[in-house]
């Protein structure tokens, strides 16, 4: 998408609509320039929603296509669906023609839940010569949007071509996308049997076994694939490659691809494989070598920047983690890259405010991103304890999303820090009306109320609830663990929180597991697992408060060994 920050042209825009345009229409075009100029003006202020509704008015207003083009694209970018849709509507009254603004309607439609509006202007999207090809191109973007959905819409696209192995194939990927193996398995043989020398449906059908749990067939399949074809193809060997490194078998996955780049030494999927593969074996230097080569043949870029970054990290490089993590500035890895390029500069560089700077700046530099930079400004601002600006940019957050359920978790819990108990409750409370099912709210819920106040059957009866429906959840466990113990039920407390433990090496749950062995009166044992976890985190809040509270006068370890700790 086209940079839609402020800048002097377009400061000029509403200027020459009103040059271009005759007279008569000088009012008419007047208000659509002063929508357009707000709409600017809110995105120089970060006001993401506000720019989408004035640009959103400002097409309504106007016969100009470039606006409801612009319209629908801000939109879209920042996640304002409604406003994006009602302006792709009036692109596409003023532009019928257009298959882009068809597009986006019939996207933005999925988004919005109407699935048969948006089945139809897909349907209509393929219409014409080569609907085959153009079913294709349509996997690409269906894979954007919900699994579930984008497979059901490709199964209504797809049925009127049960003799087209395009068909079949793009209905295949989709039901894979969708976890439905077992269409897809059907799907991918009905494709194989219209133009069984097509490699890709042999691909996926092999994917889609491995998917299914069946590791060994998938691999022989494609092994076989390969020991058929006198010149096999490289794809087949790099699919292998990719399943054997699925089931753990890195080495193995490293030797096939190994043999793709000495037939291919300019293949660069291969040598991109061959730096991952390399990465998580944790052979760093040969790892680095090949991503460097990556970016030399200007392939991959991004991704080669990413994972070079973290090696930088890994050797705690910092300077030239964050330099590298910084010159990521489009792919899946930007926002994490950004997001992690500014934690090292607040807390390894101490330099917090450049570091909001460069979140900021990568709002700029990539909308897409834009809304959730705002969220991890907001995470950020916690973590360097600047809490009242962290909650104004919660809830700037959230007047964005407000369907976002662990960004509203995260913002009670901040309250939280702030002691503001009573706000964080409530918080938790409208969440839990939101998401009455939810796991996660029912547990941050019990859990808090089970900590900070003194509602402990309510607590119980909500972390029970949670524990039915994920009753492996480490995080569950210990909050089942601390209701009990906060009941005065101290043994049943210590079963379920040592069962957290050994599921989550946590400094939180090891701080409950020493309180109530205090609590039951085994303080050398209880002292002696506060140790422990002390050697492996340090830090922790948790554990230093435990030690407060239970053990004021012991010394640390490390200060019972000092000549000092001797002498006294």
């Amino acid at each position: 998408m086209r940079n839609t920050r402020l800048t002097a042209w377009r400061l000029c825009f509403p200027a020459l609509l009103l040059l271009a345009l005759p007279a008569a229409h000088a009012d008419e075009v007047s208000d659509t320039a002063s929508h357009l100029l707000a709409a600017e003006l809110a995105l120089n202020a970060q006001d993401y929603r506000a720019a989408a509704e004035e640009y959103r008015k400002a097409a309504e207003l106007s016969d100009q296509v470039e606006v409801a083009r612009e319209a629908t694209e801000v939109g879209f970018v920042y996640g304002f669906n409604d406003d994006a849709l009602a302006s792709a509507k009036r692109w596409l009254k003023l532009s019928d023609n257009s298959e882009e603004a068809l597009l986006y309607t019939a996207r933005l439609h999925m988004r919005l839940e109407s699935y048969g509006a948006a089945r139809r202007a897909f349907r209509q999207l393929i219409k014409g010569e080569q609907a085959e090809d153009r079913l294709l191109r349509l996997v690409g973007v269906l894979l954007e949007e919900d699994p579930k959905e984008s497979d059901k819409i490709m199964r209504a696209l797809t049925r009127p071509y049960k003799k087209s192995a395009k068909a079949q194939y793009a209905a295949a990927v989709m039901a894979l996308a969708a976890e439905d193996n077992e269409f897809a398995v059907e799907s991918a043989q009905n494709a194989i049997e219209l133009e069984p020398d097509w490699l890709r449906p042999h691909l996926l059908y092999s994917r889609a076994l491995l998917l299914d749990g069946k590791y060994d067939e998938a691999i022989d399949y494609t092994a076989r694939l390969i020991g058929d074809d006198p010149s096999p193809d490289p794809e087949a060997r790099v699919e292998l490659a990719v399943m054997m490194m699925s089931v753990g078998r890195d080495e193995d996955a490293l030797s096939q691809v190994n043999q793709v780049l000495l037939e291919q030494p300019g293949n660069f999927d291969a040598l991109r494989l061959m730096a991952i593969i390399n990465f998580r074996l944790r052979h760093f230097d040969a790892a680095w070598q090949d991503f460097q080569d990556l970016l030399s043949s200007v392939r991959h870029t991004m991704e080669a920047r990413y994972y070079l970054a973290r090696i930088a990290d890994f050797r705690e490089e910092y300077d030239r983690a964050i330099r590298l993590y910084m010159q990521v500035e489009a792919g899946q890895h930007a926002l994490a890259a950004r997001r992690r390029g500014s934690a090292l500069i607040a807390f390894e560089q101490d330099d917090p405010d450049f570091a909001l700077q460069k979140l900021d700046e990568f709002a700029e530099v990539s909308p897409t991103s834009a809304v959730d930079i705002t969220l991890a400004r907001a995470q950020l601002l916690a973590m360097l304890e600047r809490y009242d600006e962290s909650l104004d940019a919660y809830d700037q957050y959230l007047g964005f999303r407000d369907d976002d359920e662990p960004a509203m978790l995260g913002r009670a819990e901040l309250l939280l820090r702030m002691d503001r108990v009573d706000e964080a409750v409530a918080s938790y409370r409208v969440a839990l009306k939101r998401w009455p099912e939810s796991a996660l709210t029912l547990n941050a819920l019990g859990y808090t109320l089970a900590d900070r106040t003194d509602q402990y059957e309510e607590a119980a009866e909500l972390i029970e609830k949670a524990l039915e429906k994920e009753p492996d959840s480490p995080a569950i466990i210990d909050s089942w663990g601390w209701v009990l113990y906060k009941l005065g039920r101290h043994e049943e407390a210590l079963v379920e929180l040592e069962r957290a433990y050994a599921l989550f090496d946590d400094a939180e749950v090891a701080a409950h597991v020493v309180e109530v062995l205090a609590a039951l009166d085994r303080r050398e044992e209880a002292l002696e697992r506060l140790e422990k976890a002390e050697a492996k985190q340090p830090d922790s809040r948790f554990l230093k408060d435990v030690r407060e509270r239970f053990f004021p006068d012991e010394p640390l370890p490390e200060q019972a060994d000092s000549p000092e700790a001797a002498d006294e």
